[in-house]
């Protein structure tokens, strides 16, 4: 285990004003981590770890947050990751509601009879384009650019250090560390850290410099998501629409525009995208000459999945879409790169502050590949529905007919919401429905009023909750003190007499199970006890 350790000095904190320039020291700056990438899925690593006062530096290739089309809401449980941060909140404690401006922007509008979204359903929210799933809670309707920026002032709140318009080239690892070779704006120099984390996209450098295999399936569509402005306001009924040869989405005030053609992946997805060459998809999939005036944002994909064999490759972790990506449709990529982030942050602060072994960051691997691989498969599932033709027509009338009872309709919004998950918590002896399972947002009363669960976790640390006033789970725990949070309070739907909850929100422990496997649990998940004199 290593001992926490500061910068050096020379490389102390950087505005993130990309305005302001550091100036490489002479020696190798260090840090105990490193992120590449400075999207939000780094962002919100980097936060997570930095909560357990752990420097943090970010390394970031781009000298500004990306203005093209990106996710335009959050789903799921990543609105759950968000609250429980204080992340992307309004003033009445819950998930912030778009502007105007952003609901016009964002939000679909009234349906045409013969769009693909029945009425039955107003709110509902698609799979494979059909609109019959019915969340739990309403979507956070925000484009990422807005969650980047909130993310950014939490960093710089945190002490992060982001550095933007530096370039990772490449490193080597050994027992010690991790050394980065970086191009900067003003040359290039070396980073010594203790950890590296590549949240550096589907087309991460960490990954290929560190040589993890990416196996899965290459891509059978190629698609366009653009802000755009046309010739012909009434080319096309507004709307969602299957066609012979793809699906075309046309959304008013502003326009916006989605193509996907079944016609395998683009031949160079880093070519310039051409307004001649979206036109063409526009007009293939509208039957209309419709005409391309002015493209204000636009971006090309495909639904090429794939994923890393591994998550941990000694001291170089993979998180986000460096481990994993999928197509776009249903907005899985952010809220998976989330949930990995909050999974294993609190885990490498734990184990670079020296409070547990390395080997808790095995439990990363363990825990998140099967959640993304399923979501590949549920992507796959996704794409091969929204395939042109009487036999997938036929396969899409019998699902949407089974997606009307509430069972069935209730399982796959879970299952494409990240809301199924049960992480295997090592001791079969422990039992209770919520063991393994993310803790629901519990109203607590004590002695200073009601708070939410959420709320309690905004600090990231473990919570052991005392919802059956026993005095002896407290002294269980007063070995584990420094780390972890005892509450104890009154719930009128409570669960359970007591949870361990983790910093992820996840149940460890829970009663019934005997008090005495309480101690056990503690250790495998936050370390050995502190020394009690």
């Amino acid at each position: 285990m290593t001992a926490p350790r500061p910068l050096l000095p020379g490389c102390g904190r950087q505005s993130n004003d990309s305005s302001s320039r550091l100036t490489p020291p002479a020696e190798v700056c260090m840090a105990q981590v490193a992120v590449v990438g400075g999207g939000p899925v780094g962002l919100i690593l980097a936060c997570e770890v930095a909560l357990h006062d752990v420097p943090v530096v970010v390394l970031e290739r781009l000298p500004e947050i990306e203005t093209h089309p990106k996710a335009e809401g959050i789903t799921g449980r990543a609105i759950d990751i968000l609250d429980r941060r204080g992340l992307m909140i309004g003033i009445d404690g819950t998930p912030s509601q778009p502007t105007a401006e952003q609901r016009t922007r964002i939000a679909m509008g009234e349906r045409r009879p013969d769009s693909l979204q029945p009425k039955a359903f107003p709110g509902a929210r698609h799979f494979a384009t059909m609109f019959v799933l019915r969340p739990e809670s309403p979507d956070l309707l925000v484009p990422q650019q807005l969650l980047e920026k909130d993310l950014a002032r939490r960093a710089a709140d945190l002490g992060v250090e982001v550095r933007r318009g530096h370039t990772v080239t490449g490193f080597t690892q050994n027992g010690d560390g991790v050394r980065l070779d970086v191009d900067g704006p003003d040359g290039q120099y070396q980073m010594q850290a203790d950890w590296l984390a590549g949240c550096d996209g589907g087309r991460s450098m960490v990954r290929k410099l560190a040589g993890i295999a990416f196996p899965g399936t290459d891509g059978i569509t190629t698609g366009y998501r653009a802000f755009a402005e046309i010739d012909d306001p009434d080319f096309h009924l507004p709307g969602w629409f299957r066609k012979d040869n793809g699906l075309l989405v046309y959304e008013e005030g502003p326009p916006r525009f989605i193509t996907l053609e079944f016609i395998g992946p683009p031949a160079n997805r880093d070519a310039p995208i051409t307004l001649e060459e979206f036109q063409e998809a526009l007009r293939r999939l509208s039957g209309t000459k419709v005409t391309v005036t002015k493209v204000n944002k636009i971006n090309r994909f495909t639904d090429n999945e794939r994923q890393a064999e591994t998550y941990r490759q000694g001291r170089v972790l993979l998180v986000g879409d460096a481990a994993h990506v999928q197509s776009q449709w249903s907005g899985p990529g952010l809220r998976l790169g989330l949930g990995d982030a909050v999974n294993v942050g609190w885990k490498l602060a734990a184990v670079a502050r020296g409070q547990c072994h390395e080997d808790l960051l095995d439990t990363y691997t363990s825990e998140r590949h099967p959640v993304g691989a399923q979501t590949l498969e549920v992507q796959r599932a996704s794409i091969a529905l929204m395939r042109p033709g009487p036999h997938v027509d036929a396969l899409r009338r019998l699902l949407t007919h089974l997606l009307l009872h509430d069972d069935t309709n209730r399982q796959l919004t879970a299952l494409v919401d990240d809301l199924h998950i049960r992480y295997d918590m090592g001791d079969p002896s422990l039992t209770g429905p919520l063991v393994g399972r993310y803790c629901p947002d519990l109203r607590l009363k004590g002695a200073n009023g009601t708070v939410r669960l959420a709320e309690l976790q905004r600090t990231g640390r473990p919570l052991l909750l005392d919802l059956g006033a026993d005095p002896g789970l407290r002294s269980l725990a007063e070995p584990w003190s420094d780390r972890v949070d005892v509450v104890t309070a009154e719930c009128a739907e409570a669960p359970a007499d007591a949870l361990l909850i983790r910093p992820d929100g996840f149940v460890a422990w829970s009663t019934p199970a005997d008090e005495a496997s309480l101690p056990g649990a503690l250790a495998r998940w936050f370390g050995r006890p502190a020394r009690v004199t």
